[in-house]
């Protein structure tokens, strides 16, 4: 198991050097259930997606979703696809324009991967009707992907929204 575990951490370390060649995407732990290729591959999918939220670069975003991809907890509001996805970034990053995240934690079960991700900046722009005024924003994620071939083809996450609205200081 730790042999696998280290081979992935090394697939993991070539992909975040693809992903993210300017800025290296924070990979904290890595921890693989199976023994395959499906594996790696599944990681590398979620990996990309991930240095898109870090990046707010769009290629990866397309590089790692697949276009049948399926939001199972769609916020109401939110367009299905990548172009839901796209453009709640875009608005996130009205709000948070320096945001990035780091994946904290990273589960690999053949082609499901759970992550735990930490998304952090400055609320100093628009969100909503509510200003920021470059308060802190640390707040957690956790995202369940399923990745069919190369490609994340559904996500089920949960976000910590309280702590969110609470450091932005804005009522739920």
């Amino acid at each position: 198991m730790i042999k696998h575990a280290l081979i992935l951490a090394l697939s993991v370390s070539a992909t975040i050097a693809l992903a993210a060649p300017n800025e290296e995407l924070p990979v904290a732990k890595v921890a693989q259930i199976c023994d395959s290729t499906q594996c790696q591959i599944a990681a590398n999918a979620v990996l990309q997606y991930a240095a898109f939220w870090h990046s707010g670069d769009t290629k990866f975003a397309r590089q790692a979703l697949s276009n049948t991809f399926t939001d199972m907890t769609l916020p109401r509001g939110r367009k299905q696809g990548l172009k839901g996805v796209l453009e709640a970034s875009s608005g996130f990053r009205r709000a948070v324009p320096d945001l990035k995240a780091e994946v904290e934690h990273l589960l690999v079960s053949g082609s499901f991967v759970t992550v735990r991700l930490r998304f952090f900046g400055h609320f100093s722009g628009q969100f909503g009707e509510h200003q920021g005024a470059g308060q802190a924003i640390d707040f957690r994620a956790v995202d369940v992907y399923y990745v069919d071939g190369e490609k994340i083809t559904k996500n089920w996450h949960l976000e910590d929204y309280h702590t969110l609205f609470e450091q932005m200081q804005i009522s739920e």
